[in-house]
């Protein structure tokens, strides 16, 4: 498929559009000066690493460096789409190395982890989307540690999604823990309820994400785990009917969290959505069934995603 350069700008038309209040006291954050965080920051730079935890700018990062831990961000640093939420730069893709497996296992190994989450941006630029990157890093943490506990966040991989999957899937059964237990986590963010997709996440499609998860959630030894964040314009309601879809598709594991704004030109905030508010959404997902639940102000969808409960 062919891109023209126009598809790459953002165009975004909300720096006029103030946030809906300032940001409460349960938001801010304290920072720390735990050691580990450097030597996170050192093995992912050394190894020449992107990070969801920079570029996304999570409120997180702090905690999870210092615990050793964080969220690798395959394909480079340019995303191919403009979501209205996301501060991850958009343009046109120059960047691939088919290195990059090699260098992400070298980090996790040096780090000592024993549970590792990969995302990605998308790369609707590629024949199949950045599959076989996921694919191929997943092949070379296995062969180096063999119980290492792996969670994929991925894009929704767009009109290539059906090549997308057979390849991940594929790497998936090649690989299962010597034990026989849970093998992967598959993770994809619906992000927002349907009502607000042609503003919040552009290029995206609420069907093609639920079908990802209902395919991911059907292969032996995966869980499937998706996110949504809050604070957009949604109604409780919307919120509880997406859960209820989730469940459906064979979801297991959910996280919700407060919408942030990166920058004034991102989308601002509608609503600050209480923690009183966020623990009754966590209990009505959990009386539905998911089996691991998070659910707060500073929730993201890999925030403590190496516990099991």
């Amino acid at each position: 498929m062919a891109y023209t350069p126009e598809r790459f700008i953002p165009v975004f038309d909300h720096s006029t559009r103030p946030n809906v209040a300032r940001m409460p006291e349960w938001i801010r954050l304290k920072l720390s000066g735990d050691v580990r965080y450097q030597g996170t920051a050192q093995q992912v730079r050394g190894n020449q690493l992107n990070t969801v935890c920079e570029e996304a700018r999570c409120p997180n990062r702090n905690e999870c460096w210092n615990r050793g831990t964080a969220t690798f961000m395959l394909l480079g640093e340019t995303c191919t789409r403009a979501c209205g939420f996301c501060s991850v730069k958009t343009g046109r893709p120059a960047w691939f190395d088919e290195d990059e497996p090699r260098r992400v296992a070298e980090a996790v190994i040096n780090m000592d982890l024993d549970y590792v989450v990969l995302t990605s941006v998308n790369r609707d630029d590629m024949s199949d989307g950045g599959a076989a990157i996921f694919a191929d890093t997943l092949r070379e943490l296995r062969r180096r540690k063999a119980d290492i506990g792996v969670e994929f966040l991925t894009p929704d991989f767009h009109q290539k999604q059906d090549e997308a999957l057979e390849i991940i899937e594929q790497a998936v059964a090649e690989y299962r823990h010597p034990g026989g237990e849970l093998d992967l986590v598959w993770g994809h963010n619906v992000e927002t309820v349907p009502s607000l997709y042609k503003s919040v996440r552009k290029g995206s499609n609420y069907e093609r994400s639920v079908e990802l998860l209902r395919r991911a959630a059907a292969l032996d030894g995966v869980e499937a785990k998706s996110a949504l964040m809050l604070g957009l314009g949604e109604t409780h309601d919307e919120v509880l009917e997406v859960l209820r879809d989730l469940r459906a598709a064979g979801v297991q594991r959910v996280a919700l969290g407060q919408y942030l704004r990166p920058t004034r030109f991102h989308l601002p905030v509608q609503a600050y959505v209480t923690p009183e508010e966020f623990n009754e959404y966590e209990q009505e997902a959990k009386a539905m069934g998911f089996a691991w639940v998070k659910a707060g102000p500073l929730v993201r969808s890999s925030y403590h995603a190496e516990e099991e409960q």
